[in-house]
């Protein structure tokens, strides 16, 4: 029952009522990682991934939560999509850092007095400086030369936290591939994260939020550099279909959005590439290769750089157990997932890691941390960003 198959028959069960909501049928929905690797393997063509949104939000109304895990999820979604909290956070964990208290308190054993799922969630959160909470992008880039084209960025909640770097590099490079980029001010959460976990109307609220901040410029193309996010942006037109007055601001949104290496690998290159002499493994972030089917874009990116060496990822397609807040609310699972994908990824002795997800890279350098071992990460952007500035990759990683 914890298959996709064995779901898509617990789902028929209930439907028809053969079968009742309980705590043991809600657990087995609970321990789908959402990973969505099951939709294009499938030959039937199952829409796996829009039952199991469906079904989490029926889960969440049908059966409570024990207090513990009610108080746990609400913690996380009290923070989490909320980047104005994330940056106070990203603040006392600058402080903690400067000062070495937090080294401090790992060492010590401190934090195992934190209840097991808390020091979890420290253990998943990276080294950040003040600088995680003070960067501000600026509203509008200009086109570097002829403009080819006028985009928006969506900025993101954990990245625009913890991974600021990788909007900045966004930046840049389209600037350098002469596109003029809109920052739309007040953007929020997009949704990803509670749409993902059965939170419906918290979610669609954050859709029509997100769609009303960016509908009033004319662009080519609505930019994403964060797998999840995107998943659920092209997602708005059916999520929306019901509500009148949305149902078509939000088809016309989700029809322009992109991920970032899908845009750009369809258009033709203007700026240099200087070598980078490393080899790179690529990981295959589940919501841009699976539920988007962005496989080729970022890999000719990469590729595109003279001097690197790409190299693939055992079982690659394989989930690294992130899989939205799956790793905060099954971290069991999760690590056990995890360790998988960190043995394939060190089996390739990559030089850096390439990722496309915020909760991706997050997940594997933690479980490479817990071993001890380092292994630099970035998103492929940045990677390129900085091949196109000429500088080394050894002043990039995490």
């Amino acid at each position: 029952m914890d298959s996709p198959r064995g779901r898509i028959d617990l789902m028929r069960g209930l439907a028809e009522g053969k079968i009742a909501w309980s705590p043991a049928v809600a657990a087995h929905f609970d321990r789908c990682l959402g990973c969505m690797g099951c939709v294009p393997a499938c030959p039937s063509g199952v829409k796996y991934d829009v039952l199991i949104e469906a079904t989490r939000a029926e889960r969440e109304k049908r059966v409570a939560r024990p207090l513990g895990e009610r108080i746990h999820r609400g913690m996380i979604f009290a923070l989490f999509p909320y980047p104005r909290r994330l940056k106070a956070v990203a603040a006392l964990l600058g402080i903690l850092t400067a000062t070495g208290l937090r080294r401090l308190a790992r060492a010590s054993g401190l934090l195992n007095l934190l209840p097991d799922r808390w020091s979890r969630m420290e253990a998943l959160l990276p080294d950040v400086s003040f600088r995680n909470a003070r960067v501000r992008l600026p509203e509008r880039v200009a086109a570097r030369g002829e403009r080819r084209a006028r985009v928006a960025l969506l900025t993101g909640c954990v990245q625009r936290v913890f991974f600021p770097g990788v909007n900045e590099a966004t930046l840049r490079v389209l600037s350098a591939e002469g596109c003029e980029v809109l920052v739309p001010r007040g953007q929020g959460c997009c949704g990803a994260l509670s749409i993902h976990a059965g939170r419906e109307e918290e979610a669609l609220g954050f859709a029509r939020d997100t769609i009303a901040r960016f509908e009033s410029e004319a662009v080519d193309a609505v930019l994403v550099n964060a797998a999840g996010c995107g998943s659920n942006l092209k997602d708005y037109g059916r999520l929306l279909a019901g509500d009148p007055e949305w149902a078509p601001r939000a088809a016309a949104f989700s029809a322009k959005v992109r991920d970032i290496s899908e845009f750009l690998a369809a258009l033709p290159p203007v700026a240099p590439r200087h070598p980078l002499r490393a080899r790179v493994a690529y990981h295959d972030a589940c919501h841009l290769a699976h539920a988007q089917r962005v496989r080729q874009p970022p890999r000719a990116l990469l590729a595109g750089i003279p001097g690197l060496e790409l190299v693939e990822i055992p079982e690659g397609d394989q989930c690294c157990g992130s899989a939205g807040i799956y790793n905060l609310v099954e971290p069991e699972s999760s690590e056990e997932i995890g360790a998988r994908k960190a043995d394939n990824v060190l089996a390739v002795r990559p030089d850096f890691l390439a990722s496309a997800n915020p909760g991706c890279t997050l997940q594997i350098q933690k479980i490479l941390r817990q071993r001890g071992q380092t292994l630099p990460a970035a998103h492929p952007i940045e990677i390129l960003d900085a091949s196109i500035a000429g500088r080394a990759l050894v002043d990039l990683g995490r």
